[in-house]
């Protein structure tokens, strides 16, 4: 077995097809064929159905496995390379959205700063999404919020964000600061799906209090939860740093009083050694979100 073979493999599953997968890894589609062809003798199994481009079960579980092993060789170079104190290498980070816009930004001019040679190839997705990429290989770091679903990942505080209410400057409530959670119930509010964190967030402090809320509308995703609040589809309740600056002036961000923060913090695989990138990108999000003054209002460090 040799990694070339798994390198086509990965190309198809990344792709989904062996021309697509020759384009990918630099060489031509027949290469790919009989890689592939070589490495299903060895295994004794069928990894691609030929008709689809599909891989199949057992093909989804070598993807699995290679993917950790390419991923252990690229570290390996890493952190040889880091022994002459220089960190080079490429760290795949998952993103949640509304963290993304204040903290990438942020975490992109210090790690030009301190490593230069270190590449940082940014993802966008929700706590779940992300989890799912972390633990399959595709990403090496993770920023989400709590908690987690899986057992293949372990997280890391890295701050909690304030839950607020936001509402248009002219709304009823707009030259408020502050509310009861029982006003909540007066209200229909644009909320986070049931069964997403931020929603079991908000559902675990309304419960115990016997808040019923009414939902106008229930969104899967938080950025498309803020966007509909910005074209004024109704009030909702987002994390702090969803509304941007240049909303402020716009749109009233209220506390609620009883609301809890949200947990958000770093991810990475239970299983392997992160790379001199991987720790170096950890080290610097946590120099980030511990100056107090680079914080955007409503994080609090942990």
């Amino acid at each position: 077995m040799e990694l070339k073979h798994l390198q086509a493999l990965l190309g198809i599953a990344d792709t989904g097809s062996f021309s697509a997968a020759a384009t990918t890894i630099g060489t031509v589609q027949s290469n790919v064929s009989a890689h592939i062809a070589r490495l299903e003798r060895e295994l004794e199994v069928q990894l691609v159905d030929r008709a689809s481009g599909a891989l199949t079960d057992e093909g989804d579980v070598v993807v699995a496995r290679a993917r950790r092993v390419m991923n252990e060789l690229d570290a390996m170079v890493a952190d040889v390379t880091a022994l002459r104190r220089e960190v080079v290498g490429t760290v795949r980070l998952g993103m949640i959205g509304t963290t993304g816009r204040w903290l990438v930004p942020q975490l992109f001019d210090l790690l030009r700063l301190r490593h230069p040679h270190v590449h940082l190839n940014v993802a966008e997705g929700s706590s779940g999404q992300l989890e799912l990429q972390l633990a399959s290989g595709q990403l090496d770091l993770a920023v989400v919020t709590f908690p987690l679903k899986g057992d293949e990942v372990m997280v890391r505080d890295l701050f909690n964000e304030d839950l607020v209410l936001v509402v248009p400057r002219d709304h009823p409530l707009g030259k408020e600061t502050s509310l009861p959670l029982s006003s909540l119930a007066d209200m229909e509010l644009l909320l986070p799906a049931p069964g997403t964190a931020l929603r079991a967030e908000i559902d675990s402090a309304v419960g115990p209090a016997r808040v019923v809320l009414r939902p106008a509308m229930e969104l899967d995703g938080v950025r498309m939860l803020a966007s509909l609040a910005f074209d004024g589809y109704g009030p909702a309740i987002l994390p702090a740093t969803a509304v941007p600056g240049h909303l402020r002036d716009s749109f009233a961000v209220l506390s609620v009083d009883g609301l809890p923060q949200r947990r958000v913090g770093v991810a990475q695989r239970r299983r392997g050694l992160p790379s001199a990138p991987v720790r170096a990108v950890i080290d610097i999000l946590g120099q980030v979100v511990g100056d107090p003054l680079s914080m955007p209002e409503g994080i609090h460090p942990t």
